[in-house]
């Protein structure tokens, strides 16, 4: 991994671990694999932090531009999977 992850300055210290927590999970599902159950609640955390759709996207397009990772096509089929894992 040589990129960061995208960080707005005005979160909270836990805020910043959640939010590197969940895209840690994105690389995670695309390199190996991970809980869906798992990869949702920190999604509903991420949203918490980021409840605008479109700061969600920036924050996405940033992270797929730096590691090629869609965030976006991961909780998609997170959420439309009956699947106890997902993969990428």
């Amino acid at each position: 991994m040589n990129y960061g992850y995208p960080i707005d300055e005005t979160w909270s210290t836990n805020e910043i671990i959640d939010v590197v927590n969940f895209f840690s999970m994105i690389e995670k599902a695309h390199e190996k694999q991970v809980s869906r159950q798992e990869l949702l609640i920190v999604y509903n955390r991420f949203k918490q932090i980021v409840p605008s759709k479109s700061e969600e996207k920036k924050l996405f397009a940033e992270f797929e531009t730096a590691s090629g990772y869609s965030s976006y096509r991961t909780i998609k089929k997170a959420k439309s999977s009956s699947e106890a894992v997902i993969k990428m």
